[in-house]
């Protein structure tokens, strides 16, 4: 099978290294790649929001698949473009993927199909969401309706950060992703990250983690596109996840159904679990990053199978997933200044030395110099990733991973998993 994947990032990295591993593989191309997916598979210089170029390139090496890494890939209509080439795709089309693209979509569709959900409302002008604020109390959820790269949410302590949120996300802090505000009530509880397979009628349940979004230890600093991850989450134990598959996922698939878009490709639900009761944080039509990392690390089955029968409709005549009875984490290194100003060009040492076979460090926002240097080209720029048949073993391989690339112009957490370990 010739596949062609889309994107340049960690979770795409994660991807490659999995795919590669495929039995039924014959060709990897990486479109655009990054210097980790090189040492996997062709990498061309093709954006993923440039639909035409991709579509030519999957026709060029006559792909059997392609492979949809990110959301901004998804919100252009890659699929859409894709299918009408005749080319299988594993990713929603661009109405499908509303349920990303728009939080407003997204809480609107689970308000008329009973998803269980936080109350909200959406706003297009600030007066309108400071009227609205008086409908809630602190702490008040501010999110950017569109696509702000993990950033556009700000959980305010009182009114005042509320409204000066609200006021930068429609002043243009995210550009078109601020145009519209979704005010939210606060959940309780602690999230989770859960994964579901679907190809437009069947949903396979595809593992869970629970990711880390401040920038700084002790869930300190503004949000990011997340800080490391670990799995599998004890906070998603398998009534949580029975629970969400009944009362999320698969009323989500059959609500997509029904408003004329099926959903293909991964569905991400972002969960707050109280007493093993999920609410619905946020829906994305993609893999997480860094979830899709600790989740190529743990499963055991190959991978592209299930790709390829998500894309065709097909995935109910394949058996579930197989997975190992191990943990893993994910730690992930950020440029200095990220995620507000983050420095590019600094020299990385050490990230590419062999580390074990439990340990593996997936590119994230890496350039290679012309001398062949490893540099910084990104806000995350890698991820260190370790199993174990611990989460604490896990944990200490990836730190210990983690402490040997010389690296000053990069920062990470310290405490991934850690209360976890502490308190499991």
């Amino acid at each position: 099978m010739n596949v062609l994947l889309v994107g340049s990032g960690g979770r795409e990295h994660a991807l490659a290294w999995k795919i590669a591993q495929s039995r039924g593989l014959t060709r990897l191309v990486a479109a655009p790649g990054n210097p980790g997916i090189a040492t996997l598979c062709e990498c061309r210089p093709v954006g993923v929001t440039d639909v035409d170029a991709l579509v030519g390139l999957a026709t060029e090496i006559d792909a059997d698949l392609v492979v949809v890494g990110p959301e901004a890939a998804l919100a252009v209509g890659l699929a859409d473009a894709l299918a009408a080439a005749g080319v299988p795709c594993f990713g929603p089309t661009a109405s499908a993927a509303r349920l990303e693209t728009s939080k407003a979509f997204s809480k609107a569709l689970a308000e008329a199909y009973g998803l269980p959900t936080a109350a909200h409302v959406a706003c297009d002008s600030a007066d309108d969401a400071f009227a609205a604020l008086d409908g809630f109390t602190p702490p008040y959820v501010i999110k950017a309706d569109g696509l702000a790269a993990g950033k556009g949410v700000v959980i305010a302590q009182d009114r005042a950060e509320a409204e000066a949120a609200i006021s930068a996300m429609l002043g243009g802090r995210f550009g078109g992703a601020g145009a519209r505000v979704v005010i939210e009530a606060f959940l309780e509880g602690e999230e989770a990250s859960l994964f579901a397979l679907c190809d437009g009628k069947t949903a396979v349940l595809f593992g869970a983690a629970k990711d880390y979004k401040r920038a700084f230890d002790g869930d300190q600093g503004p949000n990011t596109g997340g800080m490391g991850t670990y799995s599998p989450a004890p906070v998603a134990t398998s009534a949580a996840v029975t629970a969400a598959e009944k009362t999320l996922i698969l009323p989500a698939l059959r609500a997509m159904t029904q408003e004329g878009a099926p959903f293909r490709g991964v569905l991400f639900a972002g969960l707050m679990i109280e007493k093993d009761t999920p609410s619905l944080v946020e829906f994305n039509a993609r893999f997480g990053d860094p979830e899709c990392q600790v989740l190529m690390l743990r499963l055991k089955s190959d991978l592209l199978p299930y790709l390829y029968a998500a894309a065709m409709g097909t995935l109910a005549d394949l058996p579930p997933p197989d997975w190992r009875n191990e943990a893993a984490v994910c730690v992930v290194l950020a440029a200095r200044g990220y995620p507000d100003a983050p420095e590019s060009g600094s020299v990385i040492r050490g990230a590419e030395q062999g580390f074990g076979p439990e340990v593996e460090v997936f590119h994230a926002g890496t350039a290679r110099r012309a001398d062949g240097a490893l540099v910084a080209a990104g806000g995350r720029v890698l991820n260190v990733c370790a199993r174990g048949e611990t989460l604490a073993q896990a944990r200490q391989r990836a730190y210990a991973a983690a402490a040997q690339i010389d690296w000053p112009g990069g920062f990470y957490r310290s405490d991934i998993g850690g209360r976890a370990v502490r308190d499991p």
